[in-house]
């Protein structure tokens, strides 16, 4: 897990900044051979035929578990392995975690309570759960070794095949290549891994339309492959053989999409100790009509799914809106999201936003499955609609992009979902793609790299200075010179001596991400320099291969006549705002300074605003209550995390006035 309104026409002036004639560069990059001749392609061909299922379902089933992708034989956050995601729970070594917070970070960054302990170390050892080792069932049915079955592609989609053949046999139904795809609902549904009919069938759904719609991509190794769109009608009915319980009725109030499987399994609201601020483990709150939600939290649990429902369930730990299961995409409500969760380490961000946990593991080179994005991204769209958060990466952001509150906090706040997290994709989901202007001269970058090619050798995954897995990322790295052995920026509120950043995988202080968009500073042949922390930090980006789309934008820079102005983690009232008895909260200005010359892009111009939340019962002066002030803030883009400065202080331009 590793945290305002605007004035009137505040959305409407960065929109207008916005449009231009843009082009959508294609997802998966180039084709390297034709479906047709595909070694890979042939695989799946040939498993189809050896075990008997359509090649149709075999291709569909695999594309919603990996998108066809071997991911350098490293298993996801569910322990799948495999462009089939053989699960081999045994084999992933769980080791004690820390849960989802350590000691150097308070998850409600809330300077107005004590900081909360939320520190767990927690022993997380994988769950034996049938859906978690179907590698035996794979290695029992084919012959092949275990080994071969996580490693060797041809081996795992045989694997794959098997597994769906004997699903199909046990349920009745008719086996061959030949056969009619319809009926092999119940056998896809299976294969899900979930324990619920509305998971299992939320999961074959998505395979049927992936089927019906078609699909062609480059794998991330390379392999061109293709499914052939077709009209099939699944017969759902073959659902009711494969013997899953049902769900729980959906109480009143559930906020999730019909279409894919939810629950409500509540975090406690209770006081545990002698005081009225002995509570937890979320706030009560009216929101959207006491305060408007402006962000949705991606967050990764750090732990299996079954350990995070538990820790969201304790009174003394913390919480967040909902947790999805990386196996099905399943996803558990335990907020609501008029109420505040203490979830992203920044009570402003807390007080504005919804926080989604997705089960997995930020720094162990895994991957995130495919029907855990969709799912994510199916729920993301329903909250960001009814809501009216914007779908960009200035409101979607990750935990990562989460200011600290003070100079002292920004050391501790964390990082996930990590750079191995496919915000592209995610977004392509959400069918709120990243554009760009096709235009140099715009003054702004889109950061957008082929997440499947795009591979930094980061280190620190599984142990100290170890090379990371070669896997895709989307995240581009920024050096202080336009080359590829200069020295990493320095985040001074990670680094405070001045020395430059690392290539440690949890080290984002000279990192950009998918989505995120800055103002250029300069360019020199295939390399790009952004405004980033006060400095100009420099990524490779060829025109034959870009890691970046050109944009335009909203900018903000100093006055004239300032040489710097400060920046702050919290968009927070002057003093004058706050009624009496209920203290102020101190505009603390970050280590950060943004000089004279620098420009960067512009996210919200929201109001300041203080979500006043300290007792159980609303007793204290000024509780449940949101104190606004006359001051006025503008979001911007400063590093990795988003941050804000005083409106007062800069001037709002188009970026095209700055282009190099």
């Amino acid at each position: 897990m590793h945290r305002p309104e605007p004035p009137p026409g505040g959305r409407v002036l960065i929109a207008t900044a916005l449009v231009a004639v843009a082009t959508l560069v294609p997802a998966g990059g180039p084709a390297t051979a034709d479906p047709g001749t595909d070694g890979r392609q042939r695989a799946y061909a040939r498993a189809a035929t050896e075990y008997g299922v359509p090649e149709s379902v075999l291709l569909g089933v695999s594309y919603l578990e990996s998108r066809w992708n071997t991911n350098a034989g490293t298993p996801s956050t569910a322990a799948g392995y495999g462009p089939m995601h053989l699960t081999d729970a045994r084999h992933v070594r769980n080791q004690p975690r820390s849960g989802h917070y350590g000691p150097a970070e308070d998850p409600r960054g809330d300077s107005a309570r004590p900081a909360l302990d939320a520190h767990r170390p927690v022993a997380d050892p994988a769950p034996d759960a049938p859906a978690l080792q179907t590698m035996d069932a794979a290695a029992r049915l084919t012959g092949a070794d275990p080994a071969a079955l996580r490693t060797d592609p041809t081996s795992n989609i045989r694997g794959g095949a098997a597994l769906l053949t004997a699903y199909q046999k046990a349920l009745g139904g008719p086996v061959g290549a030949g056969s009619d795809p319809a009926a092999w609902f119940g056998a896809v549904a299976r294969y899900s891994g979930a324990e619920t009919t509305d998971a299992a069938a939320a999961f074959a759904n998505e395979v049927y339309a992936t089927i019906k719609a078609g699909a062609e991509r480059t794998t991330d190794d390379g392999h061109r492959l293709r499914l052939p769109a077709r009209a099939v009608e699944p017969a759902r009915s073959w659902l009711g053989r494969v013997g899953l319980r049902a769900p729980k009725p959906r109480p009143d109030g559930l906020e999730c999409p019909t279409t894919i499987s939810c629950e409500w399994i509540p975090a406690p609201y209770e006081q545990y100790g002698p005081t009225v601020g002995d509570y937890g483990n979320h706030d009560l709150s009216d929101r959207p009509g006491r305060q408007k939600i402006e962000y949705i939290v991606i967050h990764d649990t750090e732990g299996s799914y079954a350990t995070t429902l538990d820790l969201v369930q304790d009174p003394t730990y913390v919480s967040w809106h909902y947790t999805l299961r990386s196996v099905d995409g399943h996803i558990a409500q335990h907020v609501k999201t008029k109420d505040v969760a203490w979830h992203a380490g920044n009570w402003y961000v807390n007080a504005k936003s919804i926080g989604l946990e997705h089960e997995g593991f930020a720094a162990q080179g895994t991957w995130y499955t495919e029907a855990m994005y969709r799912n994510s991204a199916k729920l993301v769209r329903y909250l960001a609609t009814s809501l009216g958060i914007p779908l960009d990466r200035q409101h979607i952001i990750g935990h990562d992009n989460v200011p600290g509150i003070t100079p002292a906090a920004v050391a501790g706040m964390h990082w996930d979902p990590g750079p191995y997290w496919d915000w592209s994709h995610y977004f392509d989901l959400l069918r709120a793609p990243f554009w760009g202007t096709g235009w140099t001269k715009g003054g702004a970058v889109t950061i957008d790299p082929d997440f499947a090619t795009h591979r930094p050798a980061f280190v620190g995954c599984d142990a100290p200075g170890d090379p990371c897995p070669s896997r895709g990322s989307s995240s581009v790295v920024l050096r202080t010179e336009p080359r590829t052995d200069a020295p990493l920026l320095n985040d001074l509120g990670l680094r405070p001596d001045g020395t430059p950043n690392t290539m440690h995988v949890s080290d984002h202080g000279s990192r950009v991400s998918a989505g995120q968009t800055y103002a250029v500073a300069e360019r020199r042949g295939d390399w790009t320099a952004i405004w980033y922390l006060g400095q100009q930090g420099w990524f490779h980006n060829p025109a034959t291969k870009p890691t970046a789309k050109w944009s335009i934008g909203l900018v903000a820079a100093p006055k004239a006549g300032r040489t710097s102005i400060p920046v702050y983690g919290r968009a927070y009232p002057e003093e004058a705002a706050y009624p009496e008895g209920v203290p102020y909260q101190t505009i603390t200005p970050l280590q950060y300074t943004l000089p004279a010359g620098q420009r960067y892009v512009v996210g919200g111009l929201p109001g300041s605003e203080y979500y006043r939340a300290t007792t159980v019962d609303g007793s204290s002066p000024g509780d449940w209550t949101v104190i606004r002030g006359e001051t006025r803030y503008v979001q911007i883009q400063f590093g990795h995390r988003i941050m804000f400065v005083n409106m007062a202080d800069v001037t709002l331009l188009p970026s095209p006035l700055g282009a190099p």
